[in-house]
């Protein structure tokens, strides 16, 4: 990046979250953490940002409200002034067969990883339209392009994100505000439970899981201003566990 800015990552405590936060940080950008409960881990974010140069602001909230994503990106705005890229990437993956799957765990993982990305695009967009590289990338998911057993509610809601992906990108691109989706396949991060089992099934080409900062490093790349001619596109960072 060529010049100082400002992004708000969404779920940015660990794993995935906090390595673009970081990678952001190096590239020049000042980090609105945010965090659904967490705020101790979003402070371990903040701080590693600190530590880079850059200025942090943890902000909490559960993204299951909708009334939460304005909040969220005024409190961002409010903290330099402006706002130049949006993160999208809070997301919950309970798993579930169909006929255990209560219609309020479904509205939960909607409500989280695709009604959010909306609604935060939406109170970001007069922010966005103010910056002269604006960016919007929304963190999808391998399963929503293959699906699996056992996600109906987070297949739906990832593959939903990247059609949120184009559509936005149909009307937001014209405003200088470009909109893209990175895909990330089998990556390694820190787990509370075991792996998914659909996990079993895959295999890379390259033979091996990837890494929260090679996520992190396709996402920054998106938010450079040598990508400004790449918009509503999904890009697929899986060791080729997956050709589209």
């Amino acid at each position: 990046m060529t010049e100082e800015r400002v992004a708000l990552v969404t779920g940015a405590s660990r794993n995935i979250g906090r390595a673009i936060a970081l990678a952001l940080a190096d590239a020049g950008s000042d980090i609105i953490v945010h965090v659904g409960r967490d705020r101790a881990a979003g402070e371990v974010t903040a701080d590693a940002v600190r530590a880079k140069g850059r200025a942090a602001r943890v902000v909490e909230g559960d993204l299951a409200d909708p009334a939460v994503p304005g909040r969220l990106v005024a409190e961002a705005a409010a903290f330099r002034g402006r706002l130049d890229i949006l993160i999208s990437n809070a997301a919950i993956r309970p798993e579930a067969e169909l006929a255990d799957l209560a219609y309020a765990d479904w509205r939960r993982v909607m409500a989280i990883a695709l009604d959010a990305p909306f609604l935060l695009a939406q109170a970001a967009q007069p922010w966005l339209e103010e910056s002269p590289m604006a960016a919007i990338v929304n963190i999808g998911g391998l399963t929503g392009h293959t699906g699996a057993a056992g996600r109906a509610h987070v297949i739906t809601a990832k593959a939903g994100l990247a059609g949120l992906t184009k559509a936005l990108a149909h009307e937001l691109s014209p405003r200088g505000i470009t909109v893209n989706c990175v895909a990330p396949g089998l990556i390694e991060t820190a787990r509370s439970g075991a792996a998914p089992a659909h996990h079993g099934a895959r295999h890379t080409l390259i033979g091996r899981s990837g890494r929260v900062e090679e996520v992190a490093a396709a996402v920054v790349w998106l938010c450079d201003p040598a990508s400004r001619y790449v918009t509503g596109q999904v890009m697929h960072v899986n060791g080729g566990a997956y050709l589209p």
